[in-house]
């Protein structure tokens, strides 16, 4: 995963000009080559797709690699900012959860990387108190959905003013009000060279056991009334988390037994390692021209970020870190346990190689009846999150209803 190529434009007055460049070339040269290439089906990425799908992917593509030459977003918390709008967000703070919570693996990777508990903070959509005030307690037989937000581990945020807060809409506004209320917690961002080095992993995972202490503990939420979701790299940071809970819930039993409802992954992005990227049939390779994410995974940018100072070789073997990887030394069991879980993919994704690596691994472990697993041939990344995105946006969430309703 060399970096060579990226980040060539960081300093300034190059990244200024290059984004001068870019905006030129788009508004000039790219713009409309995109839209009469669209406007021709053969011409399109995919002959299936619509004019509006294959004008965003090309946009989208071009965005993405131009973000990697110069910023990637490096970390900024808003949370200050976030909490003086807090009833027009949903905005509460979450207390770190106790260092005693933190085991195994996950504390050999913590002491690591110099990674303790910290004070974060979440947002509230969906049903409000009757005092009209977001976090009321719990219900009696009340569902709420936990989810952890997209964006690469380096950027996004679950407000439902921020640009990945997609999936939280479609679930409020398409499930027929199976669940009335969302919490989206707001983890800690990672970044790495050539940026200042932050938050590496389990950063994330620990903010994600904290928000779910807050769910069970602070509002009394029954672990079977939560449904634990993730989009993109949210969807490997909420397995992460239902996995912490699989392995140790005999030894901390106050907040991992017992298990969740059920988890909800849209899109996760599942092998750091770019494992399956190998040879021009890869998904990597072939859908090159439908999906958008390559320099994510590809500068390595994400991989460096969660590592900190682990060894360089655990992206690939670490199964936390890359739990789709086909470098694991040993990957039979590391899903038992789970509760029913929901993949939620696309064939037209530079990732759906390693998704369904990570489908058969599941359903090794628990069984067919333990997975959900849907996957729309000429669907993009993450395309749940857009509310154009049809047929496939409006059959995937009648399929998840069912499937809810079910359980």
């Amino acid at each position: 995963m060399s970096d060579l190529q990226f980040f060539r434009y960081k300093d300034q007055p190059w990244q200024t000009l290059y984004h001068l460049y870019i905006g030129l070339a788009i508004l000039f040269v790219r713009l409309p080559y995109w839209i009469i290439a669209s406007s021709v089906p053969r011409w399109r990425p995919r002959a299936t797709w619509t004019f509006n799908r294959s004008l965003k992917i090309r946009a989208a593509n071009a965005l993405t690699y131009s973000l990697f030459q110069t910023t990637a977003l490096p970390v900024k918390s808003y949370a200050k900012l976030d909490a003086m709008s807090a009833n027009k967000l949903g905005f509460v703070w979450v207390q770190a959860i106790d260092e005693q919570l933190v085991l195994g693996d996950i504390a050999r990777m913590a002491k690591t990387n110099g990674v303790t508990p910290a004070k974060i903070w979440g947002f509230w959509s969906g049903r409000k108190g009757t005092d009209g005030k977001w976090g009321q307690p719990a219900l009696a037989g009340e569902k709420v959905l936990y989810h952890c937000h997209g964006g690469g581990y380096i950027t996004g945020s679950g407000a439902s003013t921020d640009l990945v807060a997609g999936f939280t809409d479609a679930i409020l506004t398409g499930t027929n009000n199976l669940i009335p209320r969302i919490f989206a917690i707001d983890y800690r961002l990672c970044s790495a060279a050539p940026f200042k080095p932050a938050n590496p992993y389990p950063a994330a995972l620990i903010d994600a056991l904290s928000g779910y202490y807050y769910l069970t503990h602070t509002l009394g939420f029954p672990p079977e009334d939560i449904v634990v979701s993730g989009d993109s790299a949210g969807g490997h940071l909420a397995l992460a988390l239902v996995r912490y809970l699989a392995i140790y819930q005999e030894e901390i039993p106050c907040i991992a037994h017992p298990m969740p409802r059920a988890l909800v992954l849209s899109s996760p992005t599942v092998d750091w390692a770019c494992t399956h990227d190998e040879g021009p049939t890869c998904s990597m390779v072939r859908n090159a021209a439908t999906d958008c994410v390559a320099p994510i995974l590809q500068s390595g940018y994400t991989a460096r970020g969660l590592l900190g100072s682990l060894p360089p070789s655990e992206i690939a073997t670490n199964a936390w870190l890359s739990p789709a990887s086909l470098k694991l030394p040993q990957n039979k069991g590391l899903f038992s346990g789970l509760p029913p879980t929901c993949i939620i993919a696309g064939g037209a994704e530079q990732t759906v190689d390693a998704m369904r690596t990570l489908r058969d691994r599941i359903i090794a472990d628990n069984g067919e009846e333990g997975l959900l697993y849907l996957e729309w041939p000429d669907a993009t990344h993450n395309f749940i999150i857009d509310s154009g995105y049809e047929p496939e946006r409006g059959q995937s969430l009648a399929a998840l209803v069912a499937w809810g309703q079910s359980l």
